[in-house]
């Protein structure tokens, strides 16, 4: 379900594994990033009159919910399949990427799943915001 040479990913999995005590493993035929709990997924898809469109090329992310409803006004995010109903918002990698955007979007997600202890080895790092 996705190619391990993709040069996309291979961004992500940078700024992915720069979080304290980040792991990646396969979930569901996709990487997913995490440490106790996933923070981020590469790849995912949309469920469009019944079938499924993938965004093979895409991050999917946790946000806050005031943030999460900007970033759905943004073209190239997405309401994910599955996890969009728990706060998930997917964006599309493929148009012109502002990277310092993901690594800001993965920030906040690692910080609402990764529990205070690492959050605070981040923030001392000088890393956070």
């Amino acid at each position: 379900m996705f190619d391990d040479a993709d040069p996309l990913l291979a961004r992500v999995r940078a700024l992915a594994h720069g979080f304290p005590g980040a792991a990646e493993k396969i979930s569901h035929g996709h990487p997913a990033f995490f440490t106790t709990k996933v923070f981020a997924y590469y790849g995912g898809s949309v469920k469009v009159d019944g079938t499924y469109r993938q965004h093979e090329q895409s991050v999917l992310v946790l946000v806050e919910p005031g943030e999460r409803a900007v970033l759905l006004a943004d073209e190239r995010c997405y309401v994910p399949a599955y996890l969009g109903a728990y706060g998930w918002i997917g964006l599309d990698l493929t148009a012109d990427t502002d990277w310092d955007e993901v690594g800001e979007l993965l920030d906040a997600s690692y910080r609402r799943t990764a529990g205070p202890r690492r959050v605070a080895v981040l923030d001392a790092r000088g890393d956070g915001d």
